[in-house]
């Protein structure tokens, strides 16, 4: 799973290409990867701060998959791909618009702490 921009004007434009490009030199056991892509979001900025809005930031459950959206024209389309890659799970798109504002939406919210 990756992430691509296909605004070529975008600053993550290239950095994203060059990220696939690199995937699609991997093997394992000699073999090409599988690459599923989904796309990014339309840019957020709030107070001068881009916000890492990404449909990648998504959580598995064990009878679901939450992702976030964006009110964006790709909300749809990122669904319907990880709903094709999680049959069995009911896909679930959560409007994060106001949660991005934290840097992270759902898989960095469900990520552990370390002990202080």
């Amino acid at each position: 799973m990756t992430v691509v921009e296909e605004n070529g004007d975008d600053e993550n434009y290239e950095p994203l290409q060059e990220n696939l490009a690199r995937l699609r030199e991997m093997k394992i056991d000699r073999r090409k990867i599988d690459i599923v892509s989904l796309p990014m979001p339309k840019k957020i900025v709030r107070e001068g701060l881009r916000l890492p809005a990404s449909y990648a930031n998504f959580y598995i459950s064990n009878s679901c998959v939450l992702v976030p959206t964006f009110a964006d024209p790709n909300d749809e389309t990122a669904l319907a791909v990880l709903q094709k890659l999680f049959p069995g799970r009911r896909v679930i798109g959560i409007d994060c618009r106001e949660l991005i504002w934290g840097l992270g939406t759902f898989h960095c919210l469900t990520q552990q702490q370390p002990a202080i």
